[in-house]
């Protein structure tokens, strides 16, 4: 997806991204490049938005049992894979 404007991220590379921005799961760098962008182009702000309620409604729903640790991290590995092949960007690691 592009909004057609020129941006220093592509509007296709946040959107593959737009979990690991929701959950915190990139650094801090990359979070304000992603940030400035959403601030910048509606489109993406929209699909955001529609990600951002999502999660919402899975918490609501689903947020009463824990999932160990172990299985979240073999998730997020699994995630970050799934969206660079599929998105063919880099993932950025959140540091911890």
């Amino acid at each position: 997806m592009s909004c057609g404007e020129p941006h220093d991220t592509d509007c296709t590379e946040v959107l593959s991204e737009v979990w690991l921005f929701l959950d915190h799961e990139c650094d801090e760098k990359r979070r304000l490049l992603l940030e400035q962008h959403l601030d910048e182009c509606s489109p993406c702000l929209e699909q955001y938005g529609i990600e951002e309620h999502l999660k919402v409604l899975l918490a609501r729903k689903c947020g009463g049992e824990h999932a160990p640790e172990e299985f979240k991290q073999r998730l997020r590995d699994q995630i970050r894979k799934t969206v660079a092949e599929q998105g063919g960007v880099p993932v950025h690691d959140r540091l911890d």
